[in-house]
């Protein structure tokens, strides 16, 4: 893939948020801020979601981040997949002398 081309990791959650959440609105009418449980997400969506993220972004959510709030916006949800992503590459370049 060309750089430039890959969707930023913003324009991949609302993919998986449009695909999984079950939202009442349209994605398009949704901001990055808004919360989704207020545009019709469940909980029991919540999870199918959480899974198509892990999926998505090759991260899976630590305990401490199964939390309503983590979900509740695009934002959020970018916040804990940034924050995982750099953990994940923290542990796999290893300690640091």
């Amino acid at each position: 893939m060309t750089v430039g081309t890959e969707p930023s990791m913003t324009d991949e959650i609302r993919r998986v948020v449009a695909e999984h959440a079950r939202l009442s609105v349209p994605m398009a009418e949704v901001a990055d801020d808004d919360d989704l449980y207020v545009a019709g997400m469940t909980s029991h969506a919540s999870v199918s979601m959480l899974i198509a993220l892990e999926e998505a972004f090759e991260v899976e959510f630590t305990e401490d981040l199964l939390l309503q709030s983590t979900f509740q916006s695009v934002n959020a949800i970018a916040a804990a997949v940034k924050g995982l992503l750099e953990d994940k590459k923290a542990a796999e370049l290893g300690p640091r002398p």
